[in-house]
């Protein structure tokens, strides 16, 4: 082999249809312990090969730093700045070379093919350049796959120009043939294991675990009685009720946990952890990997440092990496220091679990949330004393919101009805509560600094919301979000949106009233938002807006659209509908008051009209809402099937 010379040519990266290729240049894939370069190149130095060119464009330096090359070679990374194409390529790396065998490689071959097979091949073809391919795993093909492997000698250069881009199959072939050489196509024996994407990577791999299962990587493997074909490294760790399949290798520091099951051929890279549960099935994991419990990873690519989260499928499909930004680590490491004291103190609750009573209902791994959420709750309600104080208030002293006291109650009382379903949910706190309740307290100071009170008071629901998630974790917290959206109910609407609104319900009231009086034929004058109905003038005052009556009705539609088993379209529809129904309700009390007002013009049934008559209106608000669904169940409810029921049977 003193003549013989070899060229690796490396492809382009394959932005955008496959995001390892993007991230990762797919000679650097790796292949039970080492790349496929490196492997690539060691196979050439056993095979007598001593010179090789790997020809890439500008990564010659990343290629170098990320392999370990062997020290019977001497290989030259070539850089092309511009594309040259194959030939180019083969041109470049053996300028000036006479009489040389080269042999031409695709950098991306998991299972080269010893050279003396080549060599052999070349010479009974007895041609300039001989062009390998596969064998066909379809009998019914008369030709073979390429491989991106050529044999040739450097002659073949005479037909090169000297400079620009030139392909092996499309510029320097179609030249040899025009000059009258003669160019030979020989198949193998074996599949050489080349690949361009990820799809091909995992056949290449399937072959070569079919093969040869790990036996040539620089790995200590454990004595395995229960299958010649399954290799696991002496420091990997795999739980006795796993259940491993087929052609897999396992390599060092990775830990198959309790009831996993791994089903060949498929590659655990190193320190890979699979979750409890979880399945691999015709997969390759590469090294520092992470699956979670109860995943299922089937015919895919697992990128190095990746992580698939718990109850996650990925099936057919890679899954890159991403490395984290700043914010990203930023957030690790506050999640760290705050989730370590937590866990920390964990160990001393679980005594506490002994002394709960069991018509509680309390699982022992939720004590603690409970305890932290009860703590929290408190410092809660002193850190907002004032604004809860000034909230209170504000329900006593203004007619139009003193039904927000009662939403606090009605969520608490949704709670416990659902309190057996909440239970059930996993606890997992998420750290992103504490970003939320940061960002609540943002919102709470620029209220106090300049004097918004609305927004100090929408921090106090988003401040729950973000201790609940941060408790919680995002299964129980999308669970109870429709509850933390009712509490919403009880705060009133920034100043500029209440005096706009209540003008215009004020002009609305006294029209409506208008109009369904002279529906009925009373003969009446509207003057701004007096009604004049012969010697009488019924005035509508500014507190007979209606406003008082849609935050009531908001308030009943709320809690209806929680307790009541419907679609979320059919609930919605309730919700909405809370805004008409409130008012007409407030057209009809007005109405009324204008006709009896007509009858008694004493100041004792004028209060009591103005009083009272809110309080009437409730029955035929929730008689609507009651008919609502009625219609809507008649409506949306398909009938059930009748069954045929045998009276007599015959005998036989």
């Amino acid at each position: 082999m003193v003549n013989a010379k070899a060229v690796i040519l490396v492809g382009s990266r394959d932005f955008g249809r496959c995001p390892l290729a993007s991230r990762l240049s797919t000679p650097l894939w790796p292949v039970v312990g080492k790349t496929v370069l490196e492997r690539l190149l060691t196979h050439l130095a056993n095979e007598g090969i001593r010179q090789a060119v790997v020809c890439s464009g500008e990564e010659g330096l990343a290629l170098a730093e990320s392999i370990r090359v062997d020290d019977r070679l001497e290989v030259e990374f070539l850089d092309e700045t511009l594309p040259v194409g194959t030939a180019g390529c083969l041109r470049d790396a053996v300028r000036g070379e006479e009489d040389a065998l080269l042999f031409v490689f695709s950098a991306s071959v998991v299972s080269p093919p010893d050279i003396g097979v080549l060599i052999d091949a070349h010479n009974a073809g007895k041609s300039d350049l001989t062009v390998i391919l596969n064998p066909e795993y379809d009998d019914s093909s008369p030709t073979g796959q390429a491989t991106g492997i050529y044999v040739c000698e450097s002659r073949v250069l005479e037909h090169i120009p000297e400079a620009g881009y030139v392909d092996i199959k499309e510029g320097l072939i179609p030249e040899m043939l025009r000059a009258g050489k003669t160019v030979h196509a020989a198949t193998l024996p074996n599949h050489v294991g080349n690949f361009r994407d990820w799809q091909g990577y995992l056949y290449a791999i399937a072959d070569y675990l079919e093969r040869a299962p790990g036996c040539d990587a620089d790995v200590q493997w454990r004595e395995n009685s229960v299958s010649p074909d399954v290799r696991v490294a002496a420091t990997a760790t795999v739980d006795s009720s796993a259940r491993i399949q087929g052609s897999v290798v396992i390599m060092d520091e990775a830990t198959v946990s309790s009831g996993a099951v791994v089903l060949g051929p498929a590659v655990l890279g190193r320190r890979v952890s699979i979750g409890e549960d979880s399945v691999v099935v015709n997969s390759v994991i590469w090294d520092d990997a992470q699956i979670g419990p109860n995943c299922g990873v089937r015919r895919s690519v697992v990128d190095g440092h990746a992580v698939v989260p718990s109850d996650t499928l990925v099936e057919d499909k890679p899954v890159a990496f991403k490395p984290k930004s700043f914010l990203g680590r930023l957030f690790e490491r506050a999640k760290n220091i705050i989730m370590g004291p937590v866990q920390a103190l964990s160990s001393y609750v679980d005594g506490i679990g002994g002394a709960v009573p069991n018509w509680m209902h309390v699982p022992k791994e939720h004590i603690l949330a409970y305890l932290a959420a009860v703590l929290l709750l408190g410092v809660f309600i002193w850190s907002y004393k004032r604004g809860l104080g000034d909230l209170w208030n504000l329900w006593h002293r203004s007619d139009e919101y003193s039904v927000g006291l009662i939403v606090p109650f009605l969520a608490l009382y949704i709670l416990w009805t659902r309190r057996h379903v909440i239970a059930k949910y996993p606890i997992k706190p998420s750290i992103w509560g504490f970003i939320l309740f940061i960002g609540a307290q943002i919102i709470r100071f620029f209220g106090l600094f300049f004097m918004y009170s609305s927004a100090e008071r929408f921090s106090i629901v988003f401040s729950i919301a973000a201790i609940v998630l941060l408790l919680f974790g995002w299964s129980l917290f999308r669970k109870v979000s429709p509850i933390l959206l009712f509490l919403c109910l009880m705060l009133p609407p920034p100043n500029l949106i209440q005096s706009y609104t209540v003008l215009h319900l004020q002009r609305w009231a006294t029209s409506s009233a208008v109009f369904c009086l002279e529906m009925i034929g009373c003969g009446v004058i509207q003057e701004g938002n007096t009604i004049h109905i012969g010697d009488t003038s019924v005035e509508v005052a500014y507190a007979c807006n209606g406003l008082r009556m849609i935050t009531a009705f908001f308030v009943i539609s709320g809690l209806v659209v929680l307790m009541v088993n419907r679609v979320w379209w059919e609930k919605l529809i309730i919700l909405i509908s809370s805004l008409p129904i409130a008012l007409l309700c407030n057209t009809v009390r007005l109405t009324v008051t204008a006709l009896a007002l007509t009858k008694l013009s004493d100041q004792f049934w004028d209060d009591v009209f103005h009083d009272f008559g809110g309080y009437a209106m409730m029955p035929l608000a929730l008689a609507i809402v009651v008919g609502e669904l009625w219609v809507l169940t008649r409506l949306t409810t398909l009938p059930v099937a009748e069954e045929a029921v045998i009276i007599t049977r015959q005998k036989a």
